[in-house]
């Protein structure tokens, strides 16, 4: 129906590329929304302007970049419906989301939410009952539509007022993908992406060290978790050292500039400018370390672990210089030697 605008969570997979298109196909504008977290696709506010325009030229609808981090930083703490089989709160992220979005139809003129949500398709958070429990908990009860599976639910506002046309939406279910393929030629689709697991909640390593991390692996509360710790958590090589303290290594000149560049006014770098090697970030060590008994210890060790993971001269692993940059001052650490990888096996993240 001309004139109405929907509202879609667009993750960027095949199923929300074509709820979107189903319901344009009716003569609907549709604007996405694109959350993002620290866990899932936050490098895309670095890009925003590009990717945005490349959704538009691929699919011929808007995408909006919602930064979600905040709340969902808190939501990791206790949700209410539980985790998947690592760290991954399935059903409380879908609440989240539609929650927000819903608190978003005002500013965007629209009538309806819209997902591309197949039912039968994720054993936690799509199966029929989940999905009742997802439009209550998140206030969507009759104004959230799933075109994909909508014929195998009960109808809702946009349909029962004519806005959409019923028989003109699908009712796919369970896991297969020959549908949603077949759809997406029939709707010249073709440019889109393999489906992939872009959330590291659900990677086992990663969903584990972000556990351990709320769980008290550091030297810091939840209530003073930040959007940057969870950035840094999954970069580089992690370490807890002895006291609590945390470090990260870049394996890699990338790595190293990420590091660089997420390091916060209480975090302390040291490398070497001598020889090629990691960057070390010690993080909130103006917080933390600046008064501390063992702060010479830390300190040392860090950069025995830089001089560990640095290049070797020759064959062998040598002393070397390593300097300290903490707030506005730089120091130097003089013939550091290099840790021996059984002292630091444990600190190993």
């Amino acid at each position: 129906m001309k004139g109405k605008i929907a509202l879609a969570l667009y993750s960027g997979g095949l199923d929300s590329i074509l709820a979107c298109g189903i319901i344009q196909a009716q003569g609907i504008e549709v604007r996405a929304l694109k959350f993002v977290t620290p866990f899932f696709d936050h490098h895309l506010l670095a890009v925003r302007d590009a990717y945005c325009a490349e959704i538009r030229q691929k699919y011929g609808f808007d995408v909006h970049l919602v930064d979600l981090s905040e709340g969902y930083i808190d939501l990791l703490q206790n949700p209410a419906h539980g985790f998947g089989k690592n760290f991954n709160p399935c059903i409380d992220c879908k609440i989240l989301m539609l929650t927000r979005a819903r608190q978003l139809l005002d500013h965007y003129q629209a009538s309806f939410l819209i997902t591309g949500e197949v039912l039968g398709q994720r054993p936690m958070s799509q199966r029929r009952d989940t999905l009742r429990v997802i439009e209550r908990d998140s206030g969507c009860e009759d104004i959230l539509l799933r075109p994909l599976c909508a014929k195998r639910l009960p109808p809702t506002l946009p349909e029962r007022a004519g806005w959409v046309d019923r028989d003109r939406l699908y009712g796919f279910t369970g896991r297969g993908r020959r549908p949603q393929l077949d759809l997406a030629r029939e709707l010249d689709i073709t440019d889109f992406p393999a489906p992939a697991g872009g959330c590291v909640l659900t990677d086992p390593n990663l969903a584990d060290r972000i556990k351990r991390f709320y769980a008290g692996l550091f030297m810091l509360e939840p209530g003073q978790f930040q959007v940057n710790d969870f950035r840094l958590l999954l970069v580089g090589r992690q370490f807890r050292l002895p006291g609590g303290h945390w470090l990260v290594l870049g394996r890699n000149k990338r790595e190293n500039e990420q590091i660089r560049a997420l390091a916060g006014a209480g975090d302390w770098l040291l490398y070497m400018e001598t020889r090629p090697g990691p960057t070390a970030l010690l993080r909130r060590t103006g917080q933390l370390l600046e008064a501390a008994a063992d702060r010479d210890e830390v300190v040392t060790l860090a950069a025995g672990l830089v001089v560990r993971y640095g290049k070797k001269t020759g064959d062998r692993r040598v002393a070397g210089d390593v300097l300290l940059e903490q707030a506005n001052d730089r120091r130097l650490l003089p013939l550091v030697a290099p840790l021996e990888d059984t002292v630091f096996q444990t600190w190993i993240v």
